[in-house]
């Protein structure tokens, strides 16, 4: 495998400044995906709210970046609610709205295996916090006559897995259906909804995952074209880009940065 396949672009790559002046909220900022994205958005002239329920790491987060921390639990009605205000309260705006929170629970295995409580515990993380979310933050958008909407939803959104891992793949499913339907119905008062679609990332969220299990890590490496998983830093360009206007005529769209996996039948050696 050559070089160039095996080494993701330089984190410290420069970054144009679309954002200037624009409010962003970011949840599950603490970490990974999050934690990437609140980095870029910042870098590109954004405020960032940073949303998480580890108040060590969010509040570090939002320092780093000269941002607002807001403790939260985004299956809390209430705490979702106070978020979006504050952003709003705060800076004057909401512009943009990174719905990233989520989990993948080693109890979330074959549908013959995951239990009722698990099944509920990743819809309520992954999915309903997406529509509560969307919930608080479309008002204020609605107000704005603009705003971009950005939801974490999944590659295996798209496709299917011999290694299961079924509240979450289902979870992932409803978020990218929730985000075409609210792309279409609020895209004539400026707002634009688009499901972000990564592949594996190299996150502590994965690699905690796959060190229970090195066989299923394997087996799911095989099938990715360019031979790695990806680096947050990389979703996080692709977070920019959908909440800039340079991606204007982007809407309700399943907008995938998984590496090729979805277009793959046969991988290279």
């Amino acid at each position: 495998m050559s070089e160039q396949h095996d080494t993701p672009p330089a984190a410290d790559t420069p970054v144009c400044r679309r954002l200037v002046g624009r409010t962003a909220v970011v949840t599950g900022a603490g970490s990974g995906i999050g934690l990437a994205t609140a980095r870029r958005l910042a870098s590109e002239g954004a405020h960032v709210v940073c949303a998480d329920l580890d108040e060590e790491t969010g509040k570090a987060v939002a320092e780093e970046v000269g941002g607002l921390f807001r403790r939260t639990d985004v299956t809390v009605p209430e705490d979702v609610t106070a978020l979006f205000k504050t952003a709003f309260d705060t800076y004057g705006s909401v512009d943009v709205s990174f719905h990233n929170a989520g989990i993948s629970p080693p109890e979330d295995d074959s549908i013959l295996t995951t239990g009722l409580d698990a099944w509920r515990r990743v819809q309520e993380v992954n999915l309903t916090s997406v529509y509560l979310c969307c919930q608080a933050v479309l008002p204020y958008m609605r107000q704005q006559r603009r705003g971009s909407i950005i939801n974490t939803a999944s590659f295996v959104a798209r496709m299917g897995a011999a290694t299961s891992q079924i509240s979450y793949t289902a979870s992932k499913g409803g978020v990218l259906a929730l985000s075409r339907e609210l792309g279409v119905q609020f895209a004539r008062e400026g707002i634009r909804v688009n499901a972000l679609c990564p592949g594996p990332v190299n996150t502590p969220l994965l690699r905690e995952l796959f060190a229970k299990d090195p066989e299923r890590a394997a087996r799911r490496l095989v099938h990715i074209p360019v031979g790695r998983f990806a680096e947050a830093t990389e979703i996080a360009a692709a977070v920019a880009f959908l909440a800039s206007d340079d991606s204007s005529f982007v809407n309700a769209a399943d907008f995938l940065v998984d590496g090729g996996i979805s277009g793959a039948y046969v991988t290279p050696l």
